[in-house]
């Protein structure tokens, strides 16, 4: 059964690779070149090369991918590159075929829908990558070389290098042009930051009351939620007590919240949102005894 599910999870993270990567390409196709707008990364460099020198995007983005990953393997290990290489290969091999299979074929001219749907399927194919423990390559891996050799955050050279990719295109684009690139860019971003919590996101109670007991019992039946209690003091009286601690849904904050003034109406209760939890009950199958 375990090696079913290893093979199940391999299966599934290698789908989430090629469609993302296959997404990507779509929505460079459809989205991006059509409508001539700059972005960042690989692919921004490959349109300021194709403007200048008229070489396919997918072919210097082929060319480019691959020089990263041997630079990613020699600097970065042999573990990094295997988790690399799918995309080093999948994005331009699809960007391609797209090139051929859809010729000059284009969804709409207005550039604001276009720098609307290439952020939202930019973001959305990055995230499903990653989320996938996978590597998109290209200008993903100089920020990691620079963390490697001298400790420089990769959010700070990551976007110094989207800046100065934008900065290359707006040689030769025009300056409404360089500006939806930035919006672009945020918006690729704002749709990265927020895939990469999605699903995993849950909500954090602590309550202080006399009626502890009976708060922890009703979390445990009522919600079916696990709950951990933690040792507490007054500030001012210096009374010890115990805090209930439970994570639950999102959906099930209200629930909760109306059993335990139901309990206790003068209990102190502190909700707030965590973005991550792991562990039975969340990421793993729930266990009762």
């Amino acid at each position: 059964m375990e090696k079913k599910q290893m093979w199940m999870r391999s299966f599934m993270t290698i789908m989430a690779v090629v469609g993302g990567n296959v997404l990507y390409a779509l929505t460079v196709k459809l989205f991006l070149l059509p409508s001539g707008l700059v972005t960042g990364g690989t692919t921004g460099i490959a349109l300021a090369v194709n403007h200048v020198t008229g070489l396919p995007v997918s072919s210097f983005v082929l060319v480019f991918n691959v020089v990263m990953l041997i630079v990613g393997y020699l600097i970065l290990g042999r573990q990094f590159a295997m988790t690399t290489v799918a995309s080093t290969f999948i994005y331009p091999m699809a960007l391609g075929i797209f090139e051929r299979l859809l010729g000059d074929m284009v969804l709409t001219q207005d550039l604001l829908l276009c720098t609307v749907f290439s952020g939202l399927g930019i973001g959305v194919s990055l995230g499903v990558v990653i989320r996938a423990g996978a590597s998109t390559g290209g200008m993903d891996i100089p920020p990691l070389v620079l963390q490697h050799c001298f400790r420089i955050p990769v959010s700070v050279s990551m976007y110094v290098f989207d800046f100065l990719i934008l900065l290359l295109q707006a040689v030769f684009r025009p300056t409404e042009m360089v500006l939806y690139g930035i919006v672009l860019v945020l918006i690729y971003t704002l749709v990265l930051d927020k895939l990469m919590i999605m699903g995993t996101a849950k909500t954090e109670i602590k309550v202080v009351s006399r009626h502890y007991k009976e708060i922890r019992d009703a979390i445990l039946q009522q919600v079916d939620r696990g709950v951990t209690m933690l040792d507490g003091e007054g500030g001012y009286m210096h009374e010890t007590q115990q805090v209930v601690l439970s994570v639950v849904s999102n959906r099930e904050v209200p629930k909760v919240e109306k059993i335990i003034r139901a309990i206790d109406p003068e209990s102190f209760l502190v909700i707030s949102r965590v973005s991550e939890v792991r562990g039975r009950g969340f990421s793993m199958s729930k266990r009762y005894q």
